[in-house]
């Protein structure tokens, strides 16, 4: 039996962050991560500035740019009622250095280097870290314990406090009995890493809905597209079967934006993964002995991408408790639990919208859309919800995210 700070229960990003913030103040932590090799999953590569800044007030900033962190400073909307040299205009072009103060824009990194970065990080700063976990039981009684077997060896280990970072199946929010709340599925949204994709712009983002599909695409650099689509929740197998990929790319050929012809002429380089796009939230992401960090305390609807910065976020908030004194008994951590309510309450609100305005395909929702994009022109004040996504939940005045503001968006 040995005892620790902190037993962390997941090494991904949001784990290992944390391991490292604690290490290097001094914590012993010990960090228990599943996987042998960390793989493409399909997320978690996109940080918008709000969670870039969080990332800087961590200190890890540096460390991720080091790696090949890749900013993306440009941001364009297509849809099919525009035409492309409009949509592509000086005068309809976002710059994504407006945001966040001394932040270019949205930062991307791949998955499983950022994930191995912040792990060798962790163990760099003094943590101890181990790999091919598996966890046999939670104790959150008394003092906080978990037992696991790793390496055909039984060990056990205590702890001041065990961390939840093991993602939306966690078996840390499971042993703390907190409940996951979860809304109803929007639409399927699915992600593919694209190699290969010549003559493309490596600091423009775009998203765009034409007939029946709705995409996304955030460059990684050196000839690498992160790309994601979109399409209705009755078509649940729509991109199956071995030819799947294949006619994912081939969706992304349309009419609003030729260019994305370089997209269906380059090569996977990763798996294709569909998800419904439900929202999720707990009301308190603490019990006395463990806290739950990232997707493991809910998670955010992914059509606007904010998983890594509220996790970021997470580490930020947690960590800075952690560190503030010896008082990390569960009463210290309500006001993480208040401000993450309030957070996800105010992004799940955004995503609806969007949901609603990108990602429905019948005729009355396109006219829904092109309506709003309209007036949206005339006054600003309709896209508050969306300044939220980028800017942080807290940037945008609470009155964008009421059912009033929803009525002005989508009913004009």
């Amino acid at each position: 039996m040995t005892s620790y700070d902190l037993i962390i229960v997941g090494g991904g990003i949001g784990g290992s962050a944390l391991a490292t913030v604690m290490a290097r103040a001094g914590k012993s932590v010990l960090l228990l991560e599943k996987s042998e090799v960390y793989e493409d999953r399909v997320r978690g590569e996109w940080i918008a500035p709000w969670g870039v800044d969080e990332v800087r007030r961590l200190g890890l900033y540096d460390l991720l740019m080091g790696v090949g962190g890749h900013h993306l400073t440009r941001h364009v909307t297509y849809d099919e009622g525009r035409d492309p040299a409009s949509a592509e205009s000086d005068s309809a072009v976002l710059p994504l250095s407006i945001f966040r103060e001394g932040v270019p824009g949205p930062l991307c990194l791949g998955h499983p280097k950022h994930c191995q970065t912040l792990f060798d990080a962790a163990l760099g700063a003094g943590a101890e870290g181990l790999r091919g976990v598996d966890i046999v039981e939670i104790d959150l009684g008394g003092s906080a314990g978990v037992a696991f077997d790793v390496s055909g060896v039984r060990r056990q280990a205590t702890a001041r406090l065990v961390i939840g970072a093991d993602g939306r199946t966690s078996q840390v929010r499971e042993a703390a009995g907190v409940v996951l709340h979860q809304d109803t599925p929007h639409h399927w949204f699915a992600g593919l890493l694209v190699e290969g994709v010549e003559g493309w712009r490596d600091d423009t983002q775009a998203i765009g809905t034409e007939g029946d599909f709705g995409f996304l695409d955030l460059p990684q650099g050196e000839g690498k597209v992160r790309v994601y689509g979109g399409y209705a929740l009755d078509e649940a197998r729509r991109f199956k079967g071995d030819d799947g990929a294949r006619r994912f790319l081939d969706a992304f050929a349309v009419s609003c934006r030729p260019q994305n012809q370089h997209i269906v002429a380059g090569t996977p380089a990763g798996p294709l993964f569909s998800y419904i796009n439900a929202d999720s939230w707990t009301d308190e992401p603490f019990v006395e002995g463990a806290v739950l960090i990232g997707d493991a305390a809910g998670w955010n609807d992914p059509i606007i991408g904010l998983g890594l910065s509220i996790t970021y976020r997470d580490v930020r908030i947690v960590s800075d408790i952690l560190k503030a004194g010896e008082d990390w008994s569960a009463a210290a951590f309500a006001p993480y639990a208040e401000e993450r309510a309030e957070r996800m309450r105010r992004l799940r609100f955004a995503a609806s919208l969007q949901s609603a305005l990108d990602m429905e395909f019948s005729p009355g929702a396109r006219d829904r859309r092109h309506s709003y994009q309209a007036r949206a022109l005339a006054d600003p004040t309709l896209r508050m919800h969306a300044f939220a996504i980028m800017g942080g939940p807290e940037t945008s005045p609470p009155e964008f995210f009421t059912e009033a503001h929803r009525a002005r968006v989508l009913e004009g």
